[in-house]
């Protein structure tokens, strides 16, 4: 349903399945957390930050005392918390997050995975989005390299990445056309 848009009929499903994994599993439960993050992803998609940063919070907080602060499910939420806290322009807190979600990924499952890829892809919009653009540039370089040889250069992230340093590079052009004319 959320690929097709209709994230108003996939919303009352994802409370029913947050519910039932409460009920059946525990709030505190590793499975309670992805309910959790799959819940608050929908509010932010569909503009309801209020209502999806509590969910981030509360996912975070188990995820630190049941899995661990180096979990690889630690580090997405802290990433979803960024991405949130990027969209809300809340860039200096969303950075340490990426941050710490970016040294998790390298460290648990390594320098080039997807994840932590990805990670680099969204610290690299926020340093993009913050006027840093030499930080920005390395990022998508970095997170461009791993894609295009973990996942190959047609797939939907790599593409997506490729877009991202497009948008920065003609940003960066811009700036310096706007100075040469002053």
């Amino acid at each position: 349903m959320k690929a097709r848009g209709q994230y108003q009929e996939a919303e009352p499903l994802h409370q029913e399945a947050l519910a039932i994994g409460e009920k059946q599993h525990g709030i505190n439960h590793p499975n309670t957390v992805y309910l959790l993050n799959n819940l608050a992803v929908l509010y932010r998609n569909r503009g309801k930050y209020d209502e999806a940063e509590p969910l981030y919070q509360r996912a975070l907080a188990i995820t630190e005392k049941v899995l661990g602060p180096e979990h690889p499910d630690t580090a997405n939420t802290l990433d979803n918390l960024g991405l949130l806290y990027s969209k809300l322009g809340k860039y200096e807190e969303a950075e340490p997050l990426f941050q710490r979600a970016l040294a998790i990924y390298e460290k648990v499952l390594g320098p080039e995975h997807p994840e932590t890829a990805s990670t680099l892809n969204n610290l690299g919009l926020l340093y993009r989005n913050r006027g840093k653009d030499e930080e920005a540039e390395a990022l998508y370089q970095r997170a461009l390299a791993i894609y295009e040889k973990v996942l190959g250069p047609e797939h939907p992230d790599t593409v997506s990445v490729k877009e991202n340093y497009r948008n920065l590079l003609q940003q960066i052009k811009r700036r310096q056309e706007q100075q040469g004319q002053k």
